[in-house]
């Protein structure tokens, strides 16, 4: 099983997504790590992306995804996933669950503000947040919650508790 932990930069999917994955064992993949160099370097001087530069990491995570699913491996993936067409190319043929993280537009807004290091800045939110599909079909958790409080929820909605 792929479970993918989803929502805009800043919202916490990496930190939940790890806890997650070291709590049950499993493997952990961070999408932003997909990208071509190209989105990175747009991202990282505030540039959203477009669905043109969208389209080869969108597949390049399809494909990981579709391995993972062959060999039965179970993986935490850390992936933004904002729009209903990328969740529905990201879990094509493949067992994936949605976790999405939902925060508010301050509350993510403060947490960019603290981090440091990170190539999306807080000048990417805004797209984010105006692309954001939110998922009917997913595991919605608040995201001001602790890390640990929503892993737990987590685990016991997904019956892996």
């Amino acid at each position: 099983m792929v479970v993918i932990v989803m929502g805009p930069e800043g919202v916490g999917k990496t930190t939940v997504g790890t806890l997650l994955a070291r709590e049950l064992g499993w493997q952990f993949a961070d999408a932003d790590d997909y990208h071509p160099r190209a989105n990175i370097e747009k991202m990282s001087r505030g540039i959203p992306l477009t669905d043109v530069d969208r389209a080869p990491w969108l597949e390049a995570l399809h494909a990981a995804i579709m391995g993972w699913d062959a060999e039965h491996r179970n993986v935490v993936l850390a992936c933004s996933a904002l729009e209903r067409n990328f969740r529905a190319r990201l879990a094509q043929n493949a067992d994936v669950k949605f976790i999405y993280l939902k925060g508010t537009y301050e509350l993510i807004a403060a947490r960019i503000r603290a981090r440091e290091g990170h190539f999306a800045h807080e000048d990417l939110l805004a797209s984010q947040f105006a692309i954001l599909d939110e998922p009917q079909d997913a595991i919605t958790v608040d995201a001001s919650r602790t890390p640990e409080e929503i892993v737990a929820e987590v685990r016991k909605r997904l019956s892996l508790a």
